[in-house]
C-alpha cells in the first residue's frame, strides 16, 4: 500500500498559501468594509447579551471578543488577527517546523474569528470551504515533528497508525464539493445547464473576467456545449472514483479535477477557491506517485499477483468504457464530419434526474462509510505492527481520538451533504442532525454548489455608480477591478478578492432591497470617507470627487457585452485591449440616486444607522426644483412640508448633538424621477 506522507505534507502547504492569500486580502479591506467610517463597521455585531464568558464565546465563537482587553476596537483587532493570521501562515508554508497541530488551530480559530463579524462580504462559500478545510488541516497536522533523518521516513515503524484518517476526510471533502457542484446545476432547472449552453453566457457575465474570458467566450457554441458535457462528467461521473481501488482511477480522478480547476483559473478570478480545490486534490495521490519514475514498475513474479494486475486493468477499461458509453448516451453526442463538430443535447428529463439521484445519494454516504471503515481497519493493521507497549499505548490513544474525530466528523457532513435530496435528508438518522445542530455555528461542515443557475441570460447587468456637485453633470465612478470603462480591460486579479467587487456584481442581479449594505456606501461616498473610497480606487487621485466628496450620487444599471472578433475597440490592437464591445442602459426600479443636501419633504422611514437630529434647525430651507441631466426642472423627491431632518450616526457610538448645521442624509429616488440616461 503506498503511503501519504508526501501528499499530507503538500496539503498543509497548500493549506497554509491559501491562509496567506485569505489574510493578506482581507487585512487590506477591513478599514473600508469594517472600520469606524466603513460600510458595515464590526463594532456593531459584537454586542454583550449578558451572559458568562464562556456561553457568550460559544454561541459566537470569536477571538474579538478580547479586543477590549488590549485597547482595540473590534476593527483593530481585526486587523490585528489578519496581520498575525498571514505571517503565521507565511511561516507554515516556508518552514517544516511551524507545520504543528498547534499553528493550523490558531489559522482557523484567526479566520473563524473574522468570519464571524464578516457578515455579508465573508458570506461566500469559499469562505465556507477553508473554515472546513482548516479545521481537517488541524487534524492532520502532526503533535510532534517528524525525524529529520530521511531513512525513517520509509520504515513502517515512523508511520503513526492513525495519520491517514484524517487526511481521507480530505478526499471525503472533495466528493462532497465536487458531486454536490454537479448536481445542483441540474436541480436548479436552470435552462442554459439543461440547454448545455451556460458556457456561452458565463465567461461574459461571471464576476471578474479575465483577459482569457474573451478568447474563451468567442470559441465556437458547439466547443461550448462540449465543454459543458465535460463539466457534467468531471463532476458528476468522476468524483466516486476518488474512492475506487484502483491506483491508477484515482490518479485519472485527479488529473480531471486539476484540469477543470486550471481552466477555470485561466479564465475567470475566483480569488483563492480553485486553489484551495488544487489543494484539496492531494487527497487522491501518494508517495510513489509524487517521488516519479526513481524505481522501474517490476513485473509481477507470483500468479495471483499477476491475476490481481490483469483484473485491476479490466476493472480500469470497463469504468473508462461506461462512463464514454454513459456520456454518449446521456447527452447524445453526434460527430459532423462536414461541419468538424459535436452536437450534443441533452437527452433525460429532470423527472429521471430527479429519481437518479434519489436512488444514488444513499449509496454514495455507503460508499464513503465503507471507504472510511476501511481505513479504520488499515489504521488497526498498522496499529498491530507497532513495537513497545508504551508506543503501542500512546498509538492505542492517539488511534481512538483521532479515530472517533473522523467518524463524528464523517457523520455530521451527511447533514448538509443531503439537502441536496430532500427525501434522502429526511431519512438521516436524527442522531446526525442533532450532532449537526450542536456544532453547526463551528463551521465544521457545509453544503456547496457553485455555479448553480446562470446570471445575465439577457446581457450582463453592471450597476454604475456616477456622482455629481450640481445635478446636471454626472462623472462615473469607476472601480479597479469589476467591469465599468469599457475600454479598459479585465484584470487579473486572483488570489486577491475584491470583496465589495463581488457584492457590487450581487446587486446587479436584483433590487436594492437586497443588498441593503449598499445605501450605506453610498453614505460614506456622499461623507468622502477615505477607507471605503481606496476600497474603489487604491490610488485616491484617480477617484474623482477625492478633493471634495460629490453632492449628489446615483446608481444606474447597464448591460454589457463582450466586443466581437474584429469589431472596432476589440483586441485587435493588443497595446490597448478593449474587450468590452457596448454598454447599455437600462431603466428598472433598481436605479437609485442619492443626496446630502437637506431638504424638506415627507416623512420616511430612516435607515438602521440614522438617528433623528435635534430638530430641524436652519436645515429647514424652503423647496427649490433641481434641474435633471435632460433639462427638466422635475424635482428629485416630491414636494412636501417641512419635516425632522435624519443625520448619519455610528450605531454604537454616543448621541451627538445637534451643531445647527445642515445634516446630510441619504433619500431613495424613484425611477420615474431619474434623469433621463446619457446618449
Amino acid at each position: 500500500m503506498a503511503g501519504s506522507r508526501l501528499p499530507r505534507q503538500l496539503f498543509l502547504q497548500g493549506v497554509a498559501a491559501v491562509f496567506m492569500f485569505a489574510f493578506a486580502s482581507l487585512y487590506t479591506q477591513i478599514p473600508g468594509l469594517y472600520g469606524p467610517e466603513g460600510i458595515l463597521p464590526a463594532r456593531r455585531t459584537l454586542r454583550p447579551q449578558g451572559k458568562g464568558r464562556w456561553p457568550q464565546l460559544w454561541e459566537t465563537p470569536t477571538l474579538l471578543w478580547e479586543t477590549p482587553l488590549l485597547g482595540l476596537d473590534t476593527a483593530q483587532g481585526l486587523e490585528l488577527l489578519s496581520l498575525l493570521g498571514t505571517l503565521l501562515a507565511l511561516g507554515a508554508l516556508l518552514l517544516h517546523q511551524l507545520r504543528h497541530f498547534l499553528v493550523y488551530l490558531l489559522l482557523w480559530a484567526a479566520y473563524l474569528s473574522a468570519y464571524q463579524v464578516g457578515q455579508v462580504f465573508l458570506y461566500f462559500q469559499w469562505d465556507s470551504l477553508l473554515l472546513e478545510t482548516g479545521f481537517l488541516a488541524l487534524l492532520v497536522a502532526p503533535l510532534r515533528l517528524p525525524p529529520r533523518h530521511k531513512h525513517a521516513q520509509g520504515r513502517l515503524a515512523g508511520v503513526l497508525p492513525h495519520e491517514d484518517l484524517p487526511f481521507w476526510l480530505v478526499r471525503w471533502l472533495l466528493f462532497r464539493l465536487m458531486f454536490a457542484s454537479g448536481v445542483v446545476k441540474l436541480t436548479s432547472r436552470c435552462p442554459a445547464w439543461w440547454g448545455l449552453t451556460a458556457l456561452t453566457y458565463h465567461f461574459e457575465t461571471q464576476c471578474l473576467p479575465t483577459p482569457a474570458s474573451w478568447f474563451a467566450h468567442h470559441l465556437p457554441v458547439w466547443l461550448h456545449k462540449l465543454s459543458v458535457v465535460a463539466t457534467f462528467l468531471i463532476e458528476i461521473a468522476v468524483p466516486p472514483l476518488f474512492f475506487a481501488p484502483v491506483r491508477r482511477l484515482r490518479l485519472a480522478a485527479f488529473y480531471s479535477q486539476v484540469l477543470l480547476q486550471v481552466l477555470i483559473i485561466i479564465t475567470g478570478n475566483y480569488n483563492f477557491f480553485n486553489l484551495l480545490t488544487l489543494v484539496l486534490t492531494t487527497a487522491l495521490l501518494d508517495d510513489a506517485h509524487l517521488v516519479g519514475n526513481s524505481r522501474r514498475k517490476k513485473t509481477p513474479s507470483s500468479w495471483p499477483k499477476a491475476l490481481l494486475a490483469l483484473l485491476a486493468l479490466l476493472l480500469e477499461l470497463a469504468v473508462y468504457g461506461l462512463l464514454a458509453s454513459g456520456v454518449v448516451y446521456c447527452f447524445g453526442l453526434e460527430v459532423d464530419w462536414e461541419q468538424h463538430s459535436v452536437h450534443s443535447k441533452t437527452t433525460f428529463t429532470f423527472h429521471q434526474f430527479s429519481q437518479w439521484l434519489k436512488m444514488v445519494t444513499l449509496p454514495t454516504m455507503w460508499l464513503g462509510a465503507a471507504s472510511l471503515a476501511w481505513e479504520l481497519l488499515t489504521a488497526l493493521w498498522r496499529w498491530t505492527q507497532v513495537r513497545g507497549w508504551l508506543q503501542k499505548f500512546c498509538a492505542a490513544v492517539q488511534l481512538s481520538v483521532f479515530g472517533t474525530a473522523t467518524v463524528a466528523l464523517f457523520t455530521i457532513s451527511l447533514v448538509p451533504y443531503s439537502y441536496m435530496e430532500p427525501s434522502t435528508h429526511g431519512r438521516l438518522w436524527t442522531g446526525a442532525h442533532r450532532l449537526f445542530g450542536t456544532v453547526e455555528h463551528l463551521q465544521l461542515a457545509h453544503s456547496y454548489g457553485l455555479f448553480r443557475r446562470m446570471t445575465g441570460l439577457g446581457g450582463r447587468p453592471e450597476v454604475v455608480l456616477e456622482g455629481s456637485y450640481d445635478g446636471h453633470h454626472w462623472t462615473e465612478i469607476e472601480f479597479m477591478y469589476k467591469p465599468g470603462n469599457v475600454s479598459r480591460a479585465p484584470p487579473i486579479v486572483a488570489p486577491h478578492q475584491p470583496r465589495l467587487d463581488w457584492q457590487m456584481w450581487f446587486a446587479a442581479l436584483g433590487p436594492h432591497t437586497h443588498s441593503p449594505w449598499f445605501t450605506s456606501l453610498v453614505l460614506r461616498l456622499l461623507q468622502g470617507k477615505e477607507p471605503v473610497i481606496r476600497l474603489i480606487q487604491n490610488h485616491t487621485p484617480r477617484y474623482p470627487f477625492h478633493k471634495q466628496p460629490p453632492t449628489y450620487v446615483r446608481a444606474q444599471r447597464y448591460k454589457y457585452r463582450f466586443s466581437k472578433p474584429g469589431e472596432q475597440g476589440g483586441w485587435r490592437n493588443f497595446s490597448r485591449p478593449c474587450p468590452w464591445g457596448t454598454r447599455r442602459w437600462t431603466c428598472c426600479s433598481g436605479s437609485l440616486a442619492f443626496r446630502t443636501r437637506a431638504r424638506p419633504g415627507p416623512a420616511a422611514p430612516a435607515a438602521p444607522w440614522l438617528r433623528r437630529s435635534a430638530g430641524c434647525g436652519n436645515s429647514c430651507l424652503p423647496w427649490r426644483p433641481l434641474p435633471c441631466s435632460g433639462g427638466s426642472s422635475e424635482p428629485w423627491w416630491p414636494l412636501g412640508s417641512c419635516r425632522p431632518c435624519w443625520a448619519p450616526s455610528p450605531p454604537l457610538g454616543p448621541r451627538r448633538r445637534s451643531t445647527g448645521q445642515p445634516p446630510r442624509r441619504t433619500r431613495w429616488l424613484p425611477a420615474n424621477k431619474l434623469p433621463q440616461p446619457p446618449t
